[in-house]
């Protein structure tokens, strides 16, 4: 199994921005954490503050891959090019953020992604991604399985 992680706009500063929201932890060193924990799923990590690098990230990922974590972080809230991107592609897209945005200012509580996104994980930290993946994980294996009755019908 295959899964990208896409991180967008000032998650390249995790572990320095923001501390008391973002904690102190590198998205890289967190990335080798998750490598370890799911050493049966081969994970990517790609991170831009551009929105068309995200699109064409979505694009690339979207059709090679079992599924994608997206933390579009700002362009959550405004992106119809990101929305855009997840509807076009047939990989579950698990849409993820670190803080509670529901608990933060108010422009924060909507987001442009979440009807297009498979799910949604909010609250949880770097943990958030762990759930996302888990639930791609088994979202894959109940494919594999109803692929398997299928055969056998």
């Amino acid at each position: 199994m295959k899964i990208q992680i896409i991180n967008g706009p000032n998650l390249n500063l995790l572990g320095v921005r923001e501390p008391d929201v973002y904690g102190n932890v590198s998205f890289a060193a967190y990335f080798t954490q998750l490598q370890a924990i799911f050493p049966d799923v081969e994970l990517d990590y790609f991170q831009s503050n551009i929105e068309g690098e995200i699109v064409d990230k979505i694009h690339e990922a979207g059709f090679g891959f079992d599924g994608i974590v997206l933390n579009a972080a700002g362009y959550t809230h405004t992106s119809v090019a990101i929305r855009d991107a997840i509807k076009a592609v047939p990989a579950p897209v698990v849409e993820v953020h670190m803080s509670n945005v529901f608990a933060r200012e108010e422009f924060r509580h909507r987001s442009m992604l979440s009807a297009v996104c498979e799910g949604v994980i909010v609250g949880f930290g770097l943990d958030s991604y762990r759930l996302a993946i888990e639930a791609l994980r088994g979202k894959n294996k109940k494919q594999e399985q109803d692929k398997k009755k299928k055969n056998y019908a």
